[in-house]
Order: structure tokens, then C-alpha cells, then sequence
């Protein structure tokens, strides 16, 4: 039977452990806050602007603007967003199962594929497989600024306009709800033109400024705005697992602590039954 000291010292362990999950869910709560707020509030900027510009891109010639122009997927870069942290559930877990497996897909189809990490721990993990990481950005979700974007977007869109690469693909957790989180799969570049179901007449817009100046503007804009949502979306969906994990652990810790008690509280009445037992033993043997 273990020593009643022993698992004292084994329950103020767990205790400790209990109050660090406390204060990691409340931080982690905290930090949710805000960035579901800033995830709120791009949201529909971010969706009106590719309204727009898929609007745009059905009715002109995609060749007007390199980021437009559409060819076959020979080379596909594939940009896995992760966290730098762990702690937070499957959510890094699911995030590179699913890059692993479209990567493996794309490599079929393409036959040449680049990969890029967002994330310390996503370029852990394929640095140590047979995946080369061409480019990395790690250390930014402590918090994700529009520059951090923008450096990305404006290395993404070179390779693009260069032909360097086909097609330039986000893989990243979307936010759902502070428990919920969607691993999404979405084509960066080249912007997609609108899909009409049934056969219309599209109609074309006189510009002012021409077109040619609006995609200047509007599609490098665009392709930053997009990367910056992808990790709002990524920050947020983290800070969700988190919480959601630290829970988790603090409801385990606080069980453990329950049955540990339990369990040294036997422990003790056993120790003291046998000490009476031992006593009117020698009693009876005295009288």
C-alpha cells in the first residue's frame, strides 16, 4: 500500500497543476474575446471585396491583370497555418492530418508541389518528414498585425505573377465557436470568376478609373485582405481550442484530486484500524 505521504504530495501536485489550467483557460478566454471580435468585423469586408472581385474577374479578360490570369495547376504552393503553441486539443493535430493528405493529393495531380508553414508548429512537423519548407513565418499570433499579411500576400502574389507557381492554396482552421473549429481548404490565387448555374447575359460596366487600374489597386489589396482574415480566422480558432483544452484539464484535474482524496482517505483508516487492531492485540496478550 503506497505511503499516505506520498499521495498528499501527489495531490498538491495535481492542485497545482489545476490552478496553472485555470489561469491558461482564462487567458485563453480573454484573448478569444478580441480576436473574435476582430475576426467579426473583417468578415464582411472580406466577403464583399471577393464579391466584387469575382464580379469583376467574370466580365473582362482575366489576362488584363497577371493575378487573374489562369493556367494549369503544374505547380501548386500550399501555405499550412498553424499555431506556434500547442496546448490547444487537436487543433494543430487536424490541421496537419488534413494538409498531409491534400499535399499527397496535389502531388498526384500537380506532380510539382511547394509548401510554405505559418506556424512554428506546422514547420516542425514537416521539416521532419520528406516536405521541404520553402518559407516560414513563425511568431506572429502572439498578435496578428495586417503587416504580417501583407509580407505574405506580397510574396504569394510575386510567385504568381513570376509563373513561378499555378495556383496558391490556405489551408488553416476556420472559426466556427469558441468550442468549433472547421479545417477549410481555400484557393488564394488565381481570384475565381463567379459560376452562373443557368446561361445568362452578363453585363459589362463602364470604369472609372479602367479596369486595369481598379485590379492594380483592388487585387493586391485583396490577396493581403485574405490572408489577413485566414489568420484572424486561424488566431481565433486557436484561442477557442485552447480554452476549450484547459477546461478540459482543469475538470480532469479536479476528478483526479477527488479520487486521490479518497483513495489517501482509505489509506489512512486502514493505517488506523491496524494501529487499534495492534493495540488490543497487545491489550488481550497483556491481560
Amino acid at each position: 500500500m503506497p505511503n499516505l505521504r506520498d499521495i498528499r504530495r501527489r495531490i498538491k501536485s495535481v492542485q497545482s497543476t489545476q490552478q496553472i489550467t485555470k489561469a491558461m483557460k482564462m487567458v485563453a478566454a480573454a484573448k478569444l474575446r478580441r480576436a473574435q471580435e476582430a475576426i467579426l468585423h473583417a468578415r464582411p469586408y472580406a466577403a464583399k471585396m471577393l464579391e466584387v472581385l469575382n464580379s469583376l474577374a467574370t466580365r473582362v479578360d482575366r489576362e488584363r491583370h497577371p493575378l487573374l490570369a489562369e493556367r494549369p495547376e503544374r505547380t501548386v504552393r500550399l501555405v499550412v497555418i498553424t499555431a506556434d503553441r500547442g496546448l490547444c486539443g487537436g487543433f494543430n493535430t487536424n490541421i496537419i492530418r488534413y494538409a498531409s493528405g491534400v499535399l499527397a493529393r496535389k502531388e498526384r495531380e500537380s506532380g510539382s508541389l511547394a509548401l510554405d508553414a505559418v506556424g512554428r508548429k506546422g514547420r516542425d512537423f514537416f521539416r521532419k518528414r520528406r516536405f521541404t519548407v520553402d518559407r516560414q513565418w513563425v511568431g506572429i499570433f502572439h498578435k496578428v498585425r495586417y503587416e504580417h499579411a501583407d509580407e505574405i500576400a506580397r510574396h504569394l502574389s510575386g510567385l504568381y505573377t513570376r509563373g513561378e507557381v499555378d495556383a496558391v492554396y490556405l489551408v488553416y482552421n476556420e472559426f466556427k465557436s469558441a468550442i468549433s473549429q472547421k479545417v477549410v481548404l481555400e484557393r488564394l490565387l488565381p481570384i475565381s470568376a463567379l459560376v452562373f448555374e443557368t446561361p445568362t447575359v452578363i453585363p459589362d460596366y463602364l470604369y472609372e478609373p479602367t479596369d486595369r487600374e481598379l485590379f492594380e489597386t483592388l487585387l493586391p489589396r485583396h490577396v493581403t485582405f485574405q490572408v489577413y482574415r485566414a489568420l484572424l480566422e486561424s488566431a481565433a480558432a486557436e484561442h477557442g481550442a485552447r480554452m476549450a483544452a484547459m477546461e478540459g484539464a482543469t475538470k480532469n484535474a479536479k476528478e483526479m484530486i477527488e479520487n486521490l482524496t479518497l483513495y489517501a482517505n482509505r489509506v489512512r483508516q486502514a493505517a488506523i484500524t491496524k494501529e487499534l487492531i495492534e493495540v488490543v492485540s497487545g491489550a488481550q496478550a497483556l491481560g
